[in-house]
């Protein structure tokens, strides 16, 4: 056996071992970006304050369904005063990519999604760690954690991708992604 047939002997190996962690759902894992822009892009969201569940095909082939996206908006609304708002399909894509890295397909527990003005600025008044332009009234950020994996393992998988903001809530047990600049806290 030559060093390139053991060396893809190994990968072969090591994908199989992140597979048989992995739950049925993701029989294969891409080997490649342009496999991954053809894969059927699913999430699968828990909302801890409304205790609705959502499990959504978003994207397929590299294309971004707008009915699933609609719906996503409605899911991830403010549900303090109900708004809808559009959300980043970019903030999608780093969960799904966030999955696709840790080898797991469990929930997302939504602690909060898109915030109107008026209840971030309600929340502002009872918290200094809500930002006066929070990227969630832009529909550009999410709070969440994942069913079953350790939130610091979430928050270094999010921080390795370096597609935006993290921030890490321990004592509240979720983390804060966004679509702006790269940064950390």
């Amino acid at each position: 056996m030559n060093r390139r047939s053991f060396l893809a002997l190994g990968a072969k190996a090591a994908v199989g071992l992140c597979l048989a962690q992995a739950a049925p759902a993701w029989a294969s894992i891409p080997s490649s970006r342009s496999e991954l822009s053809q894969k059927r892009k699913t999430l699968s969201f828990y909302h801890t304050h409304t205790r609705e569940r959502l499990d959504i095909a978003y994207a397929k082939s590299g294309e971004y369904d707008l009915e699933a996206l609609a719906q996503i908006n409605t899911y991830l609304r403010d549900f303090r005063t109900s708004e809808i708002h559009s959300i980043d399909p970019a903030v999608l894509d780093i969960l799904w990519t966030i999955q696709q890295k840790m080898c797991c397909n469990s929930t997302y527990e939504v602690i909060s999604g898109y915030r109107s003005p008026k209840t971030n600025q309600q929340l502002r008044k009872k918290s200094n760690g809500v930002a006066k332009r929070s990227l969630h009234m832009k529909g550009q950020a999410i709070d969440v954690r994942i069913t079953g994996e350790k939130t610091k393992t979430v928050r270094d998988c999010a921080i390795s991708l370096k597609s935006g903001g993290v921030g890490y809530y321990a004592k509240s047990n979720f983390v804060h992604i966004d679509t702006g600049r790269v940064r950390s806290w």
